[in-house]
């Protein structure tokens, strides 16, 4: 039997690794230099124990959304 999500450790505790995380996926997925990406706001959901980065770059945004637990991308939507 596995542990529920409330009992595993997560990957993603900080924000900090969160915005990493996020960075590192839209500098690939829109070939941007991570310098040139700014952070617009972060927002951790208790319940589903996923992060929500909003970046922006140039005239485009995007909202990554991320697993804290496997400590993976699972949507990035360009806004």
């Amino acid at each position: 039997m596995s542990p529920g999500i409330g009992l595993m450790k997560r990957r993603l505790e900080k924000e900090k690794e969160a915005i990493a995380l996020a960075v590192s996926g839209v500098a690939k997925k829109y070939d941007v230099k991570p310098d040139d990406i700014q952070t617009l706001e972060t927002k951790y959901h208790d319940d589903a124990g996923d992060w929500y980065v909003a970046l922006g770059w140039g005239e485009k945004k995007a909202v990554i959304q991320m697993d804290s637990v496997l400590g993976t991308i699972t949507e990035i939507k360009e806004i």
